[in-house]
């Protein structure tokens, strides 16, 4: 006969009690690191949304043709430095970097605080202007040529702009279909952009970039408040500051033309643009 009972070897054992809570020490252990694993987790989203990468979706059409209502996109948030825009908490802006022309660009409109995405065109010392709808850059008219038209479904994203054609396709479907031209910067990146016509904008500057700045445009240039509009709240915003970059945008995650219903679970396959999805920008 044993002096002393073995817990190991007798079923009716209890496990060893906690010296401060009274709770089994297995249970106290899986609640600590189920604990842990959510500050882990609220840690590792942190640090990824605010200094990798960030969702962002597109719910205006100033960016047309790139861009359309319902895409959704991720941009990298560190491409042009970490600061508050990035964290709140962070001051200043470390690690910064001016974005290259042809960058679409994240930035903290420069009255209201909202999120703004345009293409990044000028940059500190550049000359910009615009002449009859042509951009001009430095003095010299960055080339602009017509290409086939951008053609978008009519959708619950997608209406069209007044001064679009609206088309009937074979199958009965609408579309929009607006003039469209390439252009391409010095550097040799080329973007479409859309044009309506004769705009007050189309004649605008010359402007000069002041430094730790950039000139911001919409592709879609007739519509689009940009850089062209003094800035205000909810309207144009200026010359940018490089200090309200938010990051770049880099790829197309998901896009949908609005119609998915949430009790129709199909729809949210049929709703979704699959020639978009996955798209480098």
């Amino acid at each position: 006969m044993n002096d002393v009972n073995n817990p190991a070897s007798d079923s009716h054992a209890s496990p060893p009690r906690s010296v401060h809570t009274g709770k089994p020490a297995e249970a106290e252990k899986s609640e600590g690191s189920f604990v842990a694993y959510l500050i882990k987790l609220v840690l590792v989203v942190v640090i990824f949304r605010s200094f990798i990468f960030s969702p962002f979706n597109i719910p205006s059409e100033s960016m047309m043709p790139r861009l359309i209502n319902g895409d959704h996109l991720l941009a990298a948030k560190w491409a042009y430095g970490i600061g508050e825009n990035n964290l709140p908490i962070l001051p200043g802006r470390y690690f910064a970097s001016a974005p290259e022309r042809g960058d679409i660009v994240i930035f903290k409109h420069p009255v209201d605080g909202t999120d703004y995405i345009k293409r990044a065109i000028g940059l500190p010392g550049d000359t910009i202007e615009m002449r009859a709808g042509q951009l001009v850059l430095n003095g010299t008219p960055v080339p602009k040529v017509a290409v086939d038209d951008f053609i978008v479904p009519v959708s619950p994203n997608t209406d069209c702009h007044p001064l679009a054609e609206i088309r009937t396709l074979d199958d009965g479907k609408l579309v929009c279909a607006y003039a469209q031209f390439r252009e391409t910067l010095p550097s040799g990146i080329s973007y479409n952009v859309l044009d309506f016509g004769p705009f007050p904008k189309d004649d605008f500057g010359p402007v000069i970039v002041p430094e730790n700045s950039f000139f911001a445009m919409g592709d879609n240039r007739d519509n689009s408040q940009d850089s062209r509009f003094p800035p205000e709240a909810g309207g144009g915003v200026g010359i940018v500051p490089q200090d309200r970059l938010v990051g770049r945008a880099t790829i197309m995650m998901w896009s949908t033309d609005g119609s998915a219903q949430w009790l129709l679970p199909w729809t949210w396959f049929t709703a979704a643009r699959w020639n978009r999805i996955g798209d480098l920008l």
